[in-house]
Protein backbone atom coordinates (compact mmCIF):
# COMPACT_ATOMS: atom_id res chain seq x y z
CA UNK A 1 0.00 0.00 0.00
CA UNK A 2 1.21 3.29 -0.83
CA UNK A 3 1.91 5.60 2.05
CA UNK A 4 0.30 9.17 2.02
CA UNK A 5 2.23 12.27 0.72
CA UNK A 6 3.40 14.39 3.23
CA UNK A 7 0.50 17.35 1.90
CA UNK A 8 -1.78 14.56 3.40
CA UNK A 9 -0.65 14.51 6.80
CA UNK A 10 -0.80 18.00 6.79
CA UNK A 11 -4.36 18.13 5.61
CA UNK A 12 -4.98 15.39 8.27
CA UNK A 13 -3.46 17.46 11.24
CA UNK A 14 -5.53 20.79 9.60
CA UNK A 15 -8.77 18.88 9.51
CA UNK A 16 -8.32 17.32 13.22
CA UNK A 17 -6.97 20.74 14.90
CA UNK A 18 -10.56 21.99 14.88
CA UNK A 19 -12.23 19.19 15.78
CA UNK A 20 -10.63 19.01 19.08
CA UNK A 21 -11.39 22.64 20.14
CA UNK A 22 -8.74 24.93 18.18
CA UNK A 23 -5.17 25.19 19.00
CA UNK A 24 -6.07 27.33 22.06
CA UNK A 25 -7.67 24.07 23.40
CA UNK A 26 -4.59 22.33 22.82
CA UNK A 27 -2.44 22.13 26.07
CA UNK A 28 0.33 19.49 24.91
CA UNK A 29 0.96 17.03 22.21
CA UNK A 30 2.61 14.04 22.19
CA UNK A 31 2.39 10.37 20.53
CA UNK A 32 3.21 6.77 21.13
CA UNK A 33 3.26 4.09 18.89
CA UNK A 34 -0.49 4.15 17.31
CA UNK A 35 -2.22 7.43 18.80
CA UNK A 36 -1.62 11.32 18.85
CA UNK A 37 -2.28 11.88 23.01
CA UNK A 38 -3.42 15.37 23.64
CA UNK A 39 -4.22 17.62 26.93
CA UNK A 40 -7.18 19.52 26.36
CA UNK A 41 -8.03 22.88 28.94
CA UNK A 42 -11.78 21.92 28.02
CA UNK A 43 -12.78 18.55 27.12
CA UNK A 44 -16.52 20.14 25.97
CA UNK A 45 -14.88 21.77 22.92
CA UNK A 46 -14.00 18.63 21.07
CA UNK A 47 -16.45 17.60 18.50
CA UNK A 48 -16.54 13.89 18.70
CA UNK A 49 -19.10 12.70 16.79
CA UNK A 50 -17.55 14.72 13.27
CA UNK A 51 -13.87 13.59 14.75
CA UNK A 52 -14.54 10.02 14.90
CA UNK A 53 -16.29 9.74 11.29
CA UNK A 54 -12.99 11.70 9.88
CA UNK A 55 -11.30 8.75 7.53
CA UNK A 56 -8.01 8.71 9.04
CA UNK A 57 -9.53 8.68 12.73
CA UNK A 58 -9.02 4.26 14.00
CA UNK A 59 -10.86 5.34 17.13
CA UNK A 60 -10.54 7.30 20.41
CA UNK A 61 -8.98 6.90 23.85
CA UNK A 62 -9.50 8.84 26.61
CA UNK A 63 -7.81 9.07 30.40
CA UNK A 64 -7.03 10.98 33.31
CA UNK A 65 -4.66 13.51 31.55
CA UNK A 66 -4.99 13.28 28.08
CA UNK A 67 -7.49 12.90 24.82
CA UNK A 68 -5.97 10.32 22.42
CA UNK A 69 -6.73 9.93 18.68
CA UNK A 70 -6.03 6.94 17.43
CA UNK A 71 -4.30 7.48 13.96
CA UNK A 72 -2.54 4.02 13.62
CA UNK A 73 1.66 3.48 13.30
CA UNK A 74 3.40 5.66 10.63
CA UNK A 75 0.17 7.50 10.16
CA UNK A 76 0.84 9.53 13.71
CA UNK A 77 4.18 10.10 13.52
CA UNK A 78 3.97 12.17 10.25
CA UNK A 79 0.29 13.96 11.48
CA UNK A 80 2.42 14.61 14.96
CA UNK A 81 4.74 17.37 13.47
CA UNK A 82 2.54 18.69 11.57
CA UNK A 83 0.12 18.89 13.96
CA UNK A 84 2.51 20.89 16.42
CA UNK A 85 3.14 23.41 13.64
CA UNK A 86 -0.44 24.43 13.60
CA UNK A 87 -0.69 25.16 17.32
CA UNK A 88 1.76 28.42 16.09
CA UNK A 89 -1.77 29.74 15.08
CA UNK A 90 -4.96 30.98 16.76
CA UNK A 91 -8.13 28.95 16.15
CA UNK A 92 -11.15 29.37 16.96
CA UNK A 93 -12.59 26.26 19.65
CA UNK A 94 -14.46 23.93 18.79
CA UNK A 95 -18.49 23.35 19.61
CA UNK A 96 -19.30 19.89 21.01
CA UNK A 97 -22.82 18.55 20.93
CA UNK A 98 -22.98 14.89 21.87
CA UNK A 99 -26.17 13.00 20.91
CA UNK A 100 -27.86 10.76 23.70
CA UNK A 101 -27.54 7.70 23.60
CA UNK A 102 -30.54 5.67 23.11
CA UNK A 103 -30.80 1.82 24.39
CA UNK A 104 -30.47 -0.97 21.77
CA UNK A 105 -29.73 1.28 19.34
CA UNK A 106 -26.80 -0.65 17.21
CA UNK A 107 -25.48 2.31 15.21
CA UNK A 108 -21.79 3.07 14.86
CA UNK A 109 -21.21 6.29 16.27
CA UNK A 110 -23.65 5.45 19.28
CA UNK A 111 -21.80 2.28 20.24
CA UNK A 112 -18.55 4.26 20.31
CA UNK A 113 -20.54 6.49 22.74
CA UNK A 114 -21.65 4.16 24.66
CA UNK A 115 -17.96 2.93 24.45
CA UNK A 116 -16.99 6.55 26.44
CA UNK A 117 -19.45 6.33 28.79
CA UNK A 118 -18.16 3.07 30.01
CA UNK A 119 -14.74 4.67 29.79
CA UNK A 120 -15.98 7.36 31.94
CA UNK A 121 -17.79 5.54 34.49
CA UNK A 122 -13.76 3.65 35.10
CA UNK A 123 -12.24 7.10 35.18
CA UNK A 124 -12.62 8.13 38.85
CA UNK A 125 -11.91 3.97 39.77
CA UNK A 126 -8.46 4.36 37.66
CA UNK A 127 -7.24 7.93 39.09
CA UNK A 128 -5.01 6.15 42.05
CA UNK A 129 -1.29 7.12 42.83
CA UNK A 130 -0.94 3.03 41.76
CA UNK A 131 -2.28 3.89 38.29
CA UNK A 132 -0.51 7.52 38.06
CA UNK A 133 2.67 5.89 39.33
CA UNK A 134 2.32 3.25 36.02
CA UNK A 135 1.70 5.79 33.64
CA UNK A 136 4.94 7.41 34.65
CA UNK A 137 6.20 4.11 33.60
CA UNK A 138 4.38 4.27 30.03
CA UNK A 139 5.92 7.57 29.51
CA UNK A 140 9.86 6.26 30.15
CA UNK A 141 9.58 3.78 27.87
CA UNK A 142 7.04 4.08 25.05
CA UNK A 143 9.72 6.69 23.62
CA UNK A 144 11.84 3.80 23.38
CA UNK A 145 9.71 1.46 21.19
CA UNK A 146 10.69 2.75 18.24
CA UNK A 147 14.00 2.37 19.03
CA UNK A 148 13.32 -1.20 19.82
CA UNK A 149 11.23 -2.11 16.83
CA UNK A 150 13.54 -0.97 14.28
CA UNK A 151 16.74 -2.77 16.09
CA UNK A 152 14.86 -6.10 16.47
CA UNK A 153 13.87 -5.69 12.87
CA UNK A 154 17.86 -5.81 11.95
CA UNK A 155 18.88 -8.00 14.50
CA UNK A 156 15.96 -10.33 13.27
CA UNK A 157 17.40 -10.02 9.40
CA UNK A 158 20.95 -10.76 10.85
CA UNK A 159 19.80 -13.65 12.45
CA UNK A 160 17.98 -14.81 8.71
CA UNK A 161 21.16 -13.99 7.46
CA UNK A 162 23.85 -15.70 9.57
CA UNK A 163 21.61 -18.70 9.77
CA UNK A 164 21.42 -19.09 5.74
CA UNK A 165 25.21 -18.54 5.45
CA UNK A 166 24.78 -15.53 3.40
CA UNK A 167 26.21 -12.01 3.01
CA UNK A 168 28.85 -13.03 5.78
CA UNK A 169 30.77 -9.74 5.39
CA UNK A 170 27.60 -7.92 6.12
CA UNK A 171 26.87 -9.53 9.37
CA UNK A 172 29.31 -8.07 12.10
CA UNK A 173 27.96 -4.27 10.72
CA UNK A 174 24.23 -5.82 11.43
CA UNK A 175 25.38 -6.95 14.50
CA UNK A 176 26.43 -3.65 16.04
CA UNK A 177 24.01 -1.91 14.33
CA UNK A 178 21.32 -3.91 16.35
CA UNK A 179 23.03 -4.18 19.54
CA UNK A 180 24.05 -0.89 19.88
CA UNK A 181 20.94 0.83 21.48
CA UNK A 182 20.27 -2.45 23.26
CA UNK A 183 23.84 -2.03 24.97
CA UNK A 184 23.11 1.63 25.78
CA UNK A 185 19.57 1.32 26.90
CA UNK A 186 20.20 2.18 30.31
CA UNK A 187 21.23 5.62 29.33
CA UNK A 188 17.81 6.87 27.70
CA UNK A 189 15.96 5.13 30.42
CA UNK A 190 18.14 7.07 32.97
CA UNK A 191 17.19 10.42 30.55
CA UNK A 192 13.26 9.64 30.29
CA UNK A 193 13.42 9.20 33.78
CA UNK A 194 15.24 12.13 35.03
CA UNK A 195 12.48 13.93 32.77
CA UNK A 196 9.56 12.45 33.65
CA UNK A 197 10.16 13.18 37.59
CA UNK A 198 10.75 16.49 36.93
CA UNK A 199 14.95 16.72 37.15
CA UNK A 200 17.36 17.47 34.63
CA UNK A 201 17.47 14.98 32.38
CA UNK A 202 21.33 14.75 31.39
CA UNK A 203 21.82 14.28 34.86
CA UNK A 204 19.82 11.14 35.19
CA UNK A 205 21.81 9.80 32.26
CA UNK A 206 25.05 10.47 33.19
CA UNK A 207 23.81 8.18 36.90
CA UNK A 208 22.72 5.81 34.64
CA UNK A 209 25.70 5.10 32.39
CA UNK A 210 27.16 3.79 35.45
CA UNK A 211 25.64 0.96 35.04
CA UNK A 212 26.86 0.07 31.46
CA UNK A 213 30.16 1.80 32.09
CA UNK A 214 32.59 -1.53 31.93
CA UNK A 215 34.92 -0.20 34.92
CA UNK A 216 31.95 -1.31 37.38
CA UNK A 217 33.81 -4.62 36.80
CA UNK A 218 36.72 -3.58 39.74
CA UNK A 219 34.22 -2.75 42.08
CA UNK A 220 33.24 -5.19 44.67
CA UNK A 221 29.78 -4.65 46.27
CA UNK A 222 28.15 -7.05 48.85
CA UNK A 223 31.10 -9.42 48.40
CA UNK A 224 30.81 -9.94 44.53
CA UNK A 225 32.36 -8.29 41.95
CA UNK A 226 29.79 -5.96 40.06
CA UNK A 227 29.82 -6.56 35.90
CA UNK A 228 28.35 -4.42 33.83
CA UNK A 229 24.73 -3.98 32.89
CA UNK A 230 24.03 -5.49 36.37
CA UNK A 231 20.99 -4.06 37.53
CA UNK A 232 19.69 -3.09 33.97
CA UNK A 233 16.86 -1.06 33.02
CA UNK A 234 15.56 -1.80 36.35
CA UNK A 235 18.85 -0.62 38.02
CA UNK A 236 18.79 2.62 35.69
CA UNK A 237 15.73 3.45 36.56
CA UNK A 238 15.90 3.23 40.08
CA UNK A 239 19.30 5.13 39.73
CA UNK A 240 17.58 8.38 38.04
CA UNK A 241 15.28 8.65 40.29
CA UNK A 242 16.86 8.78 43.39
CA UNK A 243 19.19 11.23 41.19
CA UNK A 244 16.23 13.22 40.52
CA UNK A 245 15.50 13.43 44.50
CA UNK A 246 19.17 14.18 45.44
CA UNK A 247 19.08 17.27 42.63
CA UNK A 248 15.73 18.83 44.10
CA UNK A 249 17.55 18.32 47.85
CA UNK A 250 20.24 20.68 46.14
CA UNK A 251 17.97 23.03 44.45
CA UNK A 252 16.17 23.91 48.02
CA UNK A 253 19.55 24.00 49.99
CA UNK A 254 22.50 24.85 47.64
CA UNK A 255 23.35 28.72 47.56
CA UNK A 256 22.29 30.17 44.28
CA UNK A 257 25.82 31.18 43.75
CA UNK A 258 27.13 27.35 43.96
CA UNK A 259 24.49 26.09 42.46
CA UNK A 260 25.69 25.53 39.39
CA UNK A 261 28.89 23.79 40.51
CA UNK A 262 27.23 21.95 43.59
CA UNK A 263 23.89 20.50 42.56
CA UNK A 264 25.11 18.35 39.44
CA UNK A 265 28.22 17.38 41.59
CA UNK A 266 26.36 15.95 44.48
CA UNK A 267 23.80 14.74 42.58
CA UNK A 268 25.61 12.36 40.31
CA UNK A 269 28.11 11.52 43.72
CA UNK A 270 25.38 10.77 45.92
CA UNK A 271 23.24 9.22 43.34
CA UNK A 272 26.33 7.01 41.83
CA UNK A 273 27.71 5.93 44.77
CA UNK A 274 24.25 4.56 46.00
CA UNK A 275 24.28 3.04 42.50
CA UNK A 276 27.22 1.63 42.41
CA UNK A 277 27.04 0.08 46.48
CA UNK A 278 24.01 -0.91 46.12
CA UNK A 279 20.98 -0.07 43.40
CA UNK A 280 22.92 -2.40 40.96
CA UNK A 281 22.97 -5.35 43.12
CA UNK A 282 19.29 -5.22 44.20
CA UNK A 283 18.30 -4.49 40.62
CA UNK A 284 20.52 -7.28 39.55
CA UNK A 285 18.59 -9.57 41.70
CA UNK A 286 15.03 -8.22 40.94
CA UNK A 287 16.24 -8.82 37.02
CA UNK A 288 17.28 -11.96 37.50
CA UNK A 289 14.32 -13.24 39.11
CA UNK A 290 12.36 -12.03 36.58
CA UNK A 291 14.07 -13.87 34.02
CA UNK A 292 14.23 -17.02 35.98
CA UNK A 293 10.52 -16.57 37.09
CA UNK A 294 9.38 -16.10 33.14
CA UNK A 295 11.57 -19.42 32.33
CA UNK A 296 10.13 -21.71 34.86
CA UNK A 297 6.39 -20.30 34.17
CA UNK A 298 6.15 -21.59 31.02
CA UNK A 299 8.40 -24.73 30.55
CA UNK A 300 6.58 -25.96 34.02
CA UNK A 301 3.06 -24.55 33.19
CA UNK A 302 3.35 -23.35 29.64
CA UNK A 303 -0.46 -23.81 28.87
CA UNK A 304 -2.38 -23.03 31.43
CA UNK A 305 -0.27 -19.92 31.96
CA UNK A 306 -1.03 -18.68 28.34
CA UNK A 307 -4.56 -19.14 28.52
CA UNK A 308 -4.25 -16.80 32.03
CA UNK A 309 -2.24 -14.37 30.33
CA UNK A 310 -3.52 -13.99 26.62
CA UNK A 311 -7.12 -14.60 28.26
CA UNK A 312 -6.80 -11.24 31.08
CA UNK A 313 -4.97 -9.21 28.81
CA UNK A 314 -7.54 -7.10 27.56
CA UNK A 315 -9.16 -6.29 30.79
CA UNK A 316 -5.73 -5.32 32.03
CA UNK A 317 -5.53 -3.08 29.26
CA UNK A 318 -8.84 -1.75 30.19
CA UNK A 319 -7.52 -0.80 33.13
CA UNK A 320 -4.75 0.52 32.19
CA UNK A 321 -2.49 -2.11 34.34
CA UNK A 322 -0.78 -3.26 30.89
CA UNK A 323 1.64 -0.52 31.67
CA UNK A 324 3.67 -2.43 34.80
CA UNK A 325 4.51 -4.95 31.80
CA UNK A 326 6.55 -2.48 29.92
CA UNK A 327 9.96 -2.57 32.12
CA UNK A 328 9.42 -6.21 32.37
CA UNK A 329 9.20 -6.94 28.78
CA UNK A 330 12.15 -4.70 28.18
CA UNK A 331 14.13 -6.58 31.52
CA UNK A 332 13.75 -9.66 29.86
CA UNK A 333 14.64 -8.32 26.23
CA UNK A 334 17.77 -6.91 27.95
CA UNK A 335 18.79 -10.05 29.38
CA UNK A 336 17.69 -12.77 27.13
CA UNK A 337 17.55 -10.90 23.76
CA UNK A 338 13.53 -11.59 23.42
CA UNK A 339 10.68 -11.28 25.26
CA UNK A 340 8.44 -14.87 25.74
CA UNK A 341 5.37 -12.98 27.18
CA UNK A 342 4.77 -10.48 24.84
CA UNK A 343 3.30 -13.26 21.81
CA UNK A 344 1.34 -14.61 24.68
CA UNK A 345 -0.16 -11.54 25.14
CA UNK A 346 -0.54 -10.85 21.54
CA UNK A 347 -3.06 -13.37 21.53
CA UNK A 348 -5.86 -11.38 23.41
CA UNK A 349 -6.02 -9.06 20.13
CA UNK A 350 -6.21 -11.92 17.84
CA UNK A 351 -9.69 -13.16 19.45
CA UNK A 352 -10.58 -9.46 19.63
CA UNK A 353 -10.74 -9.96 15.67
CA UNK A 354 -12.11 -13.09 16.24
CA UNK A 355 -15.11 -11.52 18.17
CA UNK A 356 -15.46 -8.70 15.65
CA UNK A 357 -15.63 -11.11 12.63
CA UNK A 358 -18.44 -12.84 14.27
CA UNK A 359 -20.44 -9.75 15.53
CA UNK A 360 -19.90 -8.78 10.98
CA UNK A 361 -21.79 -12.24 10.63
CA UNK A 362 -24.51 -12.14 12.79
CA UNK A 363 -25.14 -8.73 13.04
CA UNK A 364 -26.15 -8.78 8.78
CA UNK A 365 -28.75 -6.28 8.87
CA UNK A 366 -26.87 -3.77 11.07
CA UNK A 367 -24.81 -2.21 7.86
CA UNK A 368 -23.43 0.94 9.67
CA UNK A 369 -21.61 -1.36 12.38
CA UNK A 370 -20.64 -4.09 9.76
CA UNK A 371 -19.03 -0.78 7.87
CA UNK A 372 -16.87 -0.15 11.01
CA UNK A 373 -15.82 -3.52 11.96
CA UNK A 374 -14.91 -3.67 8.00
CA UNK A 375 -13.01 -0.80 8.24
CA UNK A 376 -11.26 -1.31 11.58
CA UNK A 377 -10.27 -5.19 10.63
CA UNK A 378 -7.19 -4.10 8.78
CA UNK A 379 -5.97 -2.03 12.07
CA UNK A 380 -6.87 -4.96 14.20
CA UNK A 381 -4.94 -7.98 12.02
CA UNK A 382 -1.71 -5.25 12.55
CA UNK A 383 -2.33 -5.51 16.25
CA UNK A 384 -3.75 -1.91 16.41
CA UNK A 385 -6.67 -3.36 18.99
CA UNK A 386 -8.53 0.22 19.84
CA UNK A 387 -11.15 0.76 17.21
CA UNK A 388 -12.51 -2.88 17.48
CA UNK A 389 -12.36 -2.71 20.89
CA UNK A 390 -13.96 0.79 21.81
CA UNK A 391 -16.44 0.93 18.27
CA UNK A 392 -17.76 -2.49 19.26
CA UNK A 393 -16.72 -5.11 21.38
CA UNK A 394 -16.71 -3.12 24.47
CA UNK A 395 -19.94 -0.77 23.90
CA UNK A 396 -21.67 -4.40 23.17
CA UNK A 397 -20.51 -6.05 26.03
CA UNK A 398 -20.83 -9.63 26.04
CA UNK A 399 -18.37 -9.33 22.79
CA UNK A 400 -15.90 -7.93 24.95
CA UNK A 401 -15.72 -11.26 27.01
CA UNK A 402 -15.86 -13.75 24.26
CA UNK A 403 -12.64 -11.82 22.58
CA UNK A 404 -10.56 -12.45 26.37
CA UNK A 405 -11.46 -15.98 25.78
CA UNK A 406 -10.27 -16.52 21.98
CA UNK A 407 -7.18 -14.84 23.59
CA UNK A 408 -6.91 -17.39 26.40
CA UNK A 409 -6.68 -20.09 23.89
CA UNK A 410 -4.46 -18.63 21.69
CA UNK A 411 -2.04 -17.81 24.93
CA UNK A 412 -2.57 -21.14 25.84
CA UNK A 413 -1.72 -22.38 22.33
CA UNK A 414 1.59 -20.71 22.39
CA UNK A 415 2.52 -21.44 26.18
CA UNK A 416 2.05 -25.39 25.31
CA UNK A 417 4.57 -25.40 22.63
CA UNK A 418 7.11 -23.54 24.95
CA UNK A 419 6.06 -26.72 27.24
CA UNK A 420 7.09 -28.79 24.38
CA UNK A 421 10.71 -26.70 23.79
CA UNK A 422 9.58 -24.29 21.11
CA UNK A 423 10.19 -20.78 22.39
CA UNK A 424 8.80 -17.92 20.64
CA UNK A 425 10.06 -14.22 21.86
CA UNK A 426 9.95 -10.73 20.53
CA UNK A 427 13.08 -8.62 19.93
CA UNK A 428 10.98 -5.75 20.69
CA UNK A 429 7.84 -4.29 22.26
CA UNK A 430 5.47 -2.25 20.55
CA UNK A 431 3.91 -4.70 17.54
CA UNK A 432 1.35 -7.26 17.92
CA UNK A 433 -0.85 -9.32 15.25
CA UNK A 434 0.84 -9.93 11.94
CA UNK A 435 2.96 -6.70 12.78
CA UNK A 436 5.08 -9.10 14.69
CA UNK A 437 6.17 -11.57 12.49
CA UNK A 438 9.53 -9.60 11.24
CA UNK A 439 10.12 -9.67 15.26
CA UNK A 440 10.13 -13.32 16.39
CA UNK A 441 13.29 -14.54 17.82
CA UNK A 442 13.28 -17.76 19.84
CA UNK A 443 15.88 -20.39 21.65
CA UNK A 444 16.13 -21.13 17.60
CA UNK A 445 16.40 -17.79 16.42
CA UNK A 446 14.15 -17.10 13.74
CA UNK A 447 13.38 -20.51 12.41
CA UNK A 448 10.58 -21.91 11.04
CA UNK A 449 9.00 -23.94 14.06
CA UNK A 450 8.72 -20.33 15.72
CA UNK A 451 6.83 -18.54 12.63
CA UNK A 452 4.62 -21.32 12.90
CA UNK A 453 4.19 -21.93 16.60
CA UNK A 454 2.56 -17.86 16.17
CA UNK A 455 1.05 -18.52 13.48
CA UNK A 456 -1.12 -21.16 14.59
CA UNK A 457 -1.81 -19.24 18.04
CA UNK A 458 -2.91 -16.30 16.01
CA UNK A 459 -5.09 -19.15 14.15
CA UNK A 460 -6.27 -19.91 17.22
CA UNK A 461 -7.46 -17.04 18.83
CA UNK A 462 -9.38 -16.15 15.47
CA UNK A 463 -11.28 -18.93 15.70
CA UNK A 464 -12.26 -19.67 19.51
CA UNK A 465 -12.99 -15.61 19.93
CA UNK A 466 -15.08 -16.12 16.19
CA UNK A 467 -16.94 -19.44 18.13
CA UNK A 468 -16.99 -17.75 21.28
CA UNK A 469 -18.90 -14.93 20.03
CA UNK A 470 -20.92 -16.49 17.24
CA UNK A 471 -22.38 -19.05 19.99
CA UNK A 472 -22.96 -16.82 23.32
CA UNK A 473 -21.49 -13.42 22.53
CA UNK A 474 -24.89 -11.71 21.26
CA UNK A 475 -27.89 -11.94 23.38
CA UNK A 476 -31.51 -12.25 21.90
CA UNK A 477 -32.16 -8.57 22.20
CA UNK A 478 -28.91 -7.24 20.81
CA UNK A 479 -30.15 -9.67 17.63
CA UNK A 480 -33.29 -8.72 16.91
CA UNK A 481 -33.05 -5.00 17.56
CA UNK A 482 -33.67 -3.03 14.73
CA UNK A 483 -30.61 -1.22 12.86
CA UNK A 484 -30.11 3.08 13.52
CA UNK A 485 -30.78 4.57 10.06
Amino acid sequence: MTAPAPDAHHETATALLPLVGGAANVTSVAHCMTRLRLGLRDRALVQDEALRAHPAVLGVVEDDTTYQIVLGPGTVARVTPAFEALLTSAGEPGTGDPSDLSPGDLSPHDLSARGEAIKAARKERNATPGKLLLRRLANIFVPLIPALIGCGVIAGLNGLLVNLHWLPALTPALTAIASGFMALIAVFVGLNTAKEFGGTPILGGAVAAIVVYAGVAKVEAFGQQLSPGQGGVLGALAAAVLAVHVEKWCRRHVPEALDVLLTPTVTVLVAGLVTVYGLMYAAGEVSGAIGTAADWLLVHAGAVAGFVLGGLFLPLVMLGLHQALIPIHTTLIEQQGHTVLLPILAMAGAGQVGAAAAVYVRLRHHTGLRRTIKSALPAGLLGVGEPLIYGVSLPLGRPFVTACVGGAFGGGFVGLFHMLGVTVGSTAIGPSGWALFPLLDGEQGLAVTTVAVYAGGLLTGYAAGFAATYLFGLDEATLTAAPAP
